[in-house]
């Protein structure tokens, strides 16, 4: 998979949706639901209801890009089930595309130089 860069906003749908939406039923969903624009270049990710399966959601400047996943085995670690969005880091995206738990991933605080050597 090519992952989006590191300066794309990435969000999670926390409620499960209807895996038989293609690109334009997400796109509504996100306008509608989300209240989000999804032609901002925002990953939007939502999950099946057996947390096994995945769905991306992405604006690559010239059209929608979706990406489906599912685990052969196991299932996706999700945040609690309610309506909202809720972000996530780079680190913690791609963790959670592994199938790994993504809640045990921080990201590293960059501060700049107290001074200049």
């Amino acid at each position: 998979m090519i992952f989006p860069s590191n300066r794309v906003r990435i969000l999670i749908a926390t409620k499960a949706i209807d895996f038989r939406k293609g690109h334009d039923g997400l796109a509504a969903l996100v306008a509608s639901v989300l209240r989000k624009d999804p032609f901002t270049g925002t990953v939007f990710i939502f999950r099946s209801r057996r947390a096994d399966r995945l769905k991306l959601l992405y604006w690559d400047g010239t059209g929608l890009v979706m990406a489906y996943k599912r685990l052969e085995s196991g299932s996706f670690t999700w945040p609690a089930v309610k309506d909202g969005l809720m972000a996530l880091n780079h680190a913690q995206f791609k963790a959670l595309f592994a199938g790994l738990d993504w809640r045990r991933v921080k990201a590293l605080e960059a501060r700049p130089p107290a001074a200049v050597e």
